[in-house]
């Protein structure tokens, strides 16, 4: 049996002693808050993309393949390797650009809410409480900079194609700025939409360029931009495990 602690006001969630209550009871009132309402729009929203994806799949299957693969590489390797891959196999911003639209925007809906409950104590998530130690470290960590200048600090992070920046950490960084969920989220995919409008660009003409050479060029370029991504990772890794050991 599950513990909640929440009492919903007009406007905004508080931390409430706790105090034992049905699990469905809890939830209900867990919906109703700004962030549970949040939550329920990005599961709307993934449902609906995959309704989207299963009926693409009957006019051309392997349209429908190449929209599953950019998702997963969207949430494994991020925007830059699936917006390669897309363009890589021929395709136009037309698929590329709202796939990897849908599957951030998602994402922000989705982990902000949890992010929340998860800061407040309302809900434990067991299964991704080390995703949301490691995103808390990352948001504190930037914490700083960010704060400096505000929501143009925000803005800039969120757009910034450096690891660790982006749209889930960034919407993680606007709660513990202290904004208003509307604005985080505002912020966030505003900025999101803007930088995959850059990506849109940047790589188009790559791969446009690239197809000249023959298929082999469009393939290298999406390993290497892998490998840099995975590099980068482990040097930022490494430097987190060193600043710890300090």
């Amino acid at each position: 049996m599950l513990l909640y602690t929440v009492t919903v006001n007009e406007e905004e969630t508080k931390l409430a002693p706790t105090v034992e209550r049905p699990p469905i009871l809890a939830l209900h009132q867990l919906f109703k808050t700004t962030e549970g309402r949040i939550l329920l729009l990005g599961i709307a929203l993934a449902l609906a993309g995959l309704i989207v994806m299963g009926l693409v799949a009957l006019w051309s299957p392997q349209t429908s393949s190449m929209m599953g693969a950019m998702s997963f590489s969207n949430l494994i390797f991020g925007r830059a390797v699936s917006m390669s891959i897309g363009y890589a196999n021929g395709y136009s911003h037309a698929l590329v650009v709202p796939v990897n639209i849908w599957v951030e925007t998602v994402e922000v809906l989705l982990f902000y809410p949890v992010f929340v409950f998860s800061m407040r104590k309302l809900v434990e998530f067991p299964r991704l409480r080390r995703f949301l130690d490691r995103t808390q470290e990352a948001a504190e960590r930037h914490h700083g900079k960010v704060r400096r200048y505000g929501i143009a600090g925000l803005f800039i992070f969120v757009w910034l194609p450096f690891w660790m920046t982006g749209p889930v950490v960034g919407s993680a960084i606007g709660y513990l700025l202290g904004f208003p969920a509307w604005l985080t989220l505002l912020i966030v995919l505003t900025s999101t939409y803007i930088a995959m409008g850059s990506w849109a660009y940047l790589l188009f003409d790559l791969y446009t360029r690239a197809a000249a050479f023959g298929p082999w060029a469009t393939v290298l370029i999406v390993i290497l931009t892998m490998l840099i991504i995975l590099v980068s990772y482990l040097l930022n890794r490494r430097g987190n495990s060193h600043k710890i050991s300090e």
